[in-house]
């Protein structure tokens, strides 16, 4: 019998990987709510033999459209699952469990996740670590300041706090190396028009520093390099984020490119 759990699900052009995202939820929870980002492709029609619930709304600010999703669910649990992100049988039972004897005071649920590039997993460097998975809308809110063009913070009711679960899901984050430096190339804009709005000072020698430690530490202290030469890319890449969110971040303060007055301009 389905869990009352409302999942939304946000998508772009994701005809190609939003069928096994929500055929890992399908039937377990007894909602699905699917905002849609303007998609040119079959997203929406492939997402109509899920649910009847699917919104058509342009995405300024992730806070924003991630509480406008959890306004248009019906159930106060949301669970937040991306095109690229599949449920576990672990994940789902020991949720399950955590409703069915729930502390009063928790109000959200963080998991961990494997991370893919391609169908190789990246068990180490990292890429595991918690994400924010399950929330009850009543007592927490996403951040909707301006500056949260990424990332954006949780805001929760007084009183309530977080808890961590075992079980993981599946993140086929990466599709291979040319996708994962798109991404980079995406979220570096992200990040650089962040730190400029919310002011953040930044200087080349702590952005160099930034780019090593983040390579070193998912390389070397967290052990990517047992996941062989594709633990190694994914390390390298990542140092590499910081490097390009600064040079973007310097290029913003200089020249003002990647945003149109408060708004972020992602530039392919």
């Amino acid at each position: 019998m389905p869990i009352p759990v409302s999942v939304v699900v946000i998508a772009k052009n994701e005809e190609k990987r939003i069928k096994p995202c929500l055929d890992s939820v399908r039937g377990w929870a007894d909602e699905i709510v699917v905002l849609d980002d303007d998609s040119t492709d079959n997203t929406r029609a492939i997402a109509a033999g899920y649910t009847d619930k699917i919104f058509i709304r342009h995405m300024e600010l992730e806070g924003i459209h991630r509480n406008f999703g959890a306004d248009k669910s019906k159930n106060d649990w949301i669970l937040l699952l991306d095109c690229d992100e599949r449920m576990t049988d672990d994940l789902k039972k020991e949720i399950e469990e955590e409703l069915k004897n729930q502390d009063p005071k928790i109000a959200a649920y963080w998991a961990p996740q494997i991370n893919y590039m391609d169908d190789v997993p990246l068990n180490h460097g990292g890429w595991s670590s918690q994400h924010i998975r399950l929330y009850n809308k009543k007592y927490v809110k996403w951040s909707e300041a301006i500056y949260d063009v990424i990332h954006p913070g949780l805001k929760f009711q007084e009183g309530y706090r977080g808890k961590h679960l075992k079980s993981r899901s599946l993140h086929y984050s990466f599709g291979n190396v040319e996708n994962f430096i798109a991404k980079i190339n995406r979220y570096s804009t992200l990040e650089a028009t962040k730190w400029y709005l919310d002011g953040r000072k930044m200087s080349q020698g702590k952005a160099m520093w930034r780019a090593w430690d983040r390579f070193f530490r998912r390389f070397i202290s967290k052990k990517g390099y047992k996941d062989g030469y594709y633990g190694f890319v994914a390390a390298v890449l990542s140092g590499f984020h910081e490097f390009a969110a600064y040079s973007k971040y310097r290029e913003i303060i200089e020249k003002g490119y990647y945003v149109n007055g408060a708004k972020p301009v992602v530039k392919a």
